[in-house]
C-alpha cells in the first residue's frame, strides 16, 4: 500500500517565495517613486562652474547654417534639449513656452536624435517657443555636454559657463524654485 500524499495546501516554500516577490516589488515600487521625487543633484553635472562644451551643429529650420558655442557667448542662455519622441518633452512644453513668452532669457532648443521632419511637425502642432533650434541628428554633440536623454535643461552664462542643468521636464516648481534663482544671480554678474 502506498503512503498518502501530503495535501497541506501550497507549502511554506511557495509562500516564502511569494513573499519575497512581494517585497521585492515594494522595493521597486519605491525606488521609482523616490527617482521621481526630484532629487536632480543624484547625477550632478561635470560640466557646472565649466565652459560649455564646444559644437557647430546645424539649425533645425535652416540645416544649411551652423550654429557654434562661440555664436551664443554675450548673454546668458537657456538650452532645452527635446525631441519629438520624448513623451516627457510634450509634458513640459507648455511650461518651457510660458517661461519663453516672459524672455528674460534666450530660451534655444536642442533637438536631440530627430528625423528633422518629425521635430519640424512637433513644433508646428505644439508651437515654438526657442528663439532658435539646433539639431544634433546623431547625438554626437551631446555626449560633449553630458545629456543622457531628454528633456534636459541647461542655464549657460553670457560668458559661456554652464551655471544649472535638470535632468527631467520643467514645471513651475524647478523655474521657481531652481532656474530663477540661479539667472538672478547670472544677470547680476554672480
Amino acid at each position: 500500500m502506498n503512503a498518502p500524499a501530503n495535501r497541506r495546501g501550497p507549502g511554506l516554500a511557495v509562500i516564502i517565495g511569494l513573499l519575497c516577490f512581494l517585497g521585492f516589488l515594494a522595493l521597486l515600487f519605491y525606488g521609482v517613486r523616490q527617482s521621481g521625487r526630484g532629487d536632480r543633484e543624484a547625477l550632478p553635472s561635470p560640466l557646472i562652474g565649466k565652459p560649455a562644451p564646444e559644437f557647430s551643429l546645424p539649425l533645425l529650420h535652416e540645416p544649411g547654417r551652423l550654429v557654434t558655442s562661440k555664436d551664443l557667448l554675450g548673454t546668458p542662455y537657456v538650452l532645452n534639449v527635446w525631441g519629438s519622441w520624448c513623451p516627457e518633452c510634450r509634458v513640459e512644453h507648455p511650461v518651457l513656452t510660458r517661461f519663453a513668452l516672459g524672455k528674460r532669457v534666450r530660451v534655444l532648443g536642442y533637438n536631440l536624435k530627430d528625423e528633422p521632419e518629425d521635430a519640424l511637425r512637433w513644433l508646428e502642432q505644439f508651437g515654438n517657443p526657442y528663439m532658435l533650434v539646433m539639431a544634433d541628428r546623431d547625438g554626437r554633440a551631446a555626449i560633449d555636454w553630458g545629456i543622457y536623454g531628454a528633456p534636459e535643461t541647461f542655464l549657460v552664462d553670457a560668458k559661456g559657463i554652464v551655471r544649472w542643468k535638470h535632468v527631467g521636464a520643467l514645471d513651475d516648481d524647478v523655474i521657481d524654485d531652481e532656474l530663477l534663482p540661479l539667472l538672478g544671480q547670472v544677470e547680476a554678474g554672480k
